[in-house]
């Protein structure tokens, strides 16, 4: 499970995997569990009061609150039921509380902000003694996919904050960011007069320019024919003399526009700038 609905399954499991607390039975308290009559051991049903999640916001250095923009508190109220046979008297009950209250101290990185109980009131039905306890308990932590932070309790980022990391439109990706970075990558080749020449710049290119260094892009001869140094090619079009790769581009014989394609004529210098 990993959504909100499995933190109560998620506490119970960690109360009973304390080493210090295998004597008492930890479970959900929806749905209810079958209880032994008269009460043989003790036993303490969780469930989940109110969950809030808020962003986390710090002062600057002028005093001003900023949002962290990768940061969540999450505050969570959980309560017991705690449940003992009338043999072990009253005070098992708060012993209880305080052990559960340790833990959650002591072995998490949670801020337990307020904690307390009520009376306790006997249970005829199940000859057993029974007291409500309840915890306010705080998270404080980063749930980037960057972070590597080891957050010690029943918690984790993914249960509290998985929506907030898989939101696309608030979060980019790693390769939105080399784009952002380093959006193109400008080159030179020498053509060598074969009909292809193919060109490896380590992506597959979105767009791609090819122009003869120190030519314009159209040049004339004396036979009154007309030679193309320049093209370029979009991913998804279909332009005469350059084809896309999975790698980079490859440049190829042709004619465009009445024009020959001069862009492998050997021995001549040739820039290209590749889009990612």
């Amino acid at each position: 499970m990993d959504s909100i609905v499995s933190l109560p399954q998620r506490i119970v499991d960690w109360l009973s995997s304390q080493d210090d607390m295998k004597d008492i039975k930890f479970f959900v308290e929806y749905p209810p569990v079958n209880k032994a009559v008269p009460l043989r051991r003790s036993i303490v049903a969780v469930g989940i009061d109110n969950i809030e999640i808020v962003d986390k916001f710090v002062a600057n250095d002028d005093g001003v609150l900023e949002r962290q923009e990768y940061c969540r508190l999450a505050k969570i109220k959980a309560n017991l039921s705690i449940c003992v046979p009338f043999s072990m008297g009253g005070q098992t009950c708060h012993d209880i509380f305080t052990r559960i209250a340790n833990a959650l101290t002591f072995r998490t990185n949670l801020n337990i902000l307020e904690s307390g109980c009520v009376e306790i009131k006997s249970d005829r039905d199940t000859d057993a003694l029974v007291m409500t306890g309840w915890f306010l308990m705080e998270a404080d932590f980063c749930p980037a996919e960057s972070t590597d932070e080891n957050f010690i309790s029943f918690l984790d980022k993914e249960l509290l904050c998985g929506s907030h990391i898989r939101n696309t439109t608030i979060h980019v990706t790693g390769t939105d960011k080399l784009k952002w970075n380093e959006p193109f990558i400008a080159g030179t080749y020498f053509g060598d007069g074969e009909s292809s020449q193919s060109i490896s710049v380590g992506f597959k290119p979105s767009f791609v320019i090819v122009f003869a260094a120190g030519f314009p892009a159209v040049r004339v001869n004396f036979t009154n024919s007309t030679a193309k140094t320049y093209q370029a090619m979009a991913i998804e079009s279909t332009t005469t003399g350059i084809v896309i790769t999975t790698n980079g581009f490859k440049t190829q014989s042709g004619t465009a526009g009445g024009s020959t394609l001069a862009l492998n004529d050997l021995g001549m210098s040739y820039n290209y700038i590749a889009f990612k």
